[in-house]
């Protein structure tokens, strides 16, 4: 094998590992990326329910978002359903799903693809 071919070779094993693994971020994440929160690893994977009343209208009832998320430490993972404002037992702690952006406008269905969802942890052992 010349060397040429075999650099080729180690640069395709490279750039196909990197993009193997999606890096997980801190902040606000889309469907199928990985936020990391209080160490955890939180991929939100499918809305589940996108009730939110649209800016600018009168709404009986707020509604609510239920967001299907695989939730895991490195030791385990496991799916759950989180519902926007409402903490979770998760890991000694709770994580909550603070918010998801943006808001629905007046005419619009749930945006499910285009969402993003932020996380706060709070650890029970503190």
């Amino acid at each position: 094998m010349t060397a040429q071919r075999h650099a080729i070779l180690i640069t395709l094993a490279l750039v196909t590992s990197a993009c193997a693994a999606a890096p997980a971020i801190d902040g606000p994440v889309g469907v199928g990326q990985t936020a990391v929160v209080g160490g955890l690893h939180v991929r939100p994977d499918r809305v589940i329910e996108d009730s939110r009343c649209p800016v600018g209208v009168t709404c009986v009832w707020a509604g609510r978002v239920i967001l299907r998320a695989t939730v895991s430490d490195g030791s385990w993972s496991k799916p759950i359903n989180l519902i926007l404002g409402v903490p979770a037992d998760v890991a000694d702690g709770k994580l909550t799903l603070v918010s998801v952006t943006p808001a629905r406008k007046k005419g619009e269905t749930a945006r499910t693809t285009s969402s993003r969802f932020a996380f706060k942890f709070q650890d029970g052992r503190q």
